[in-house]
């Protein structure tokens, strides 16, 4: 579970460096925006390999049973995340009621996917790499409002961003419930 552990840390860690401006804003300074871009996003792709590679061995190695979620908790999980998908697919920068309402669309997705995930997964590796991107997005999400960052805008009407939001959300959606057993090697609907 080492490297697993050393994924989360990599990818997490980089991910937070935007939370702390003045040194964020210190490293550009120094070796400039391009060079630090390129930097952030091989970090960023080397923890997420970590990540991959380290939960692929943990299975491999034999699942640590913390508890075992009960059969209906799958279909909450499922709905869960088309609500998460929904949330993703608001990232784009056109305001929407939606949008608005969810004020830091990517950071509602990877809560609720984050959590989502910790309801069904009662093994030791799933609950540390659900529970720590949940801990992350909480947190993230504490220093956004610290900085006084509110998100985006608040609209009063249903719009066509939010329509497409919904639509392209419902399309991932079922495109990750038909690829979860090619991608992630779990059957999302069926035993």
């Amino acid at each position: 579970m080492l490297v697993l552990v050393l994924g989360i840390v990599v990818f997490l860690g980089i991910h937070s460096l935007p939370m702390f401006h003045e040194t964020r804003a210190q490293l550009i300074e120094r070796f400039g925006l391009g060079p630090f871009k390129a930097v952030y996003s091989l970090v960023a792709l080397i923890g997420f390999g970590l990540i991959v590679w380290g939960f692929h061995l943990y299975r491999e190695e034999g699942m640590i049973v913390v508890w075992t979620p009960p059969d209906w908790m799958r279909h909450v999980t499922i709905l869960l995340m088309w609500f998460a998908f929904v949330a993703l697919a608001c990232m784009n920068p056109s305001p929407s009621l939606i949008r608005g309402w969810l004020r830091h669309p990517m950071l509602v997705a990877i809560k609720i996917w984050a959590l989502a995930h910790l309801l069904i997964n009662g093994d030791a590796g799933g609950m540390l790499l659900f529970g720590s991107f949940l801990a992350w997005a909480v947190f993230d999400r504490i220093a956004l409002k610290n900085r006084g960052d509110l998100g985006a805008p608040r609209i009063k009407s249903f719009i066509g961003a939010d329509a497409l939001a919904l639509g392209l959300g419902t399309v991932g959606y079922v495109a990750m419930i038909m690829l979860h057993p090619i991608l992630i090697g779990v059957s999302v609907i069926g035993s």
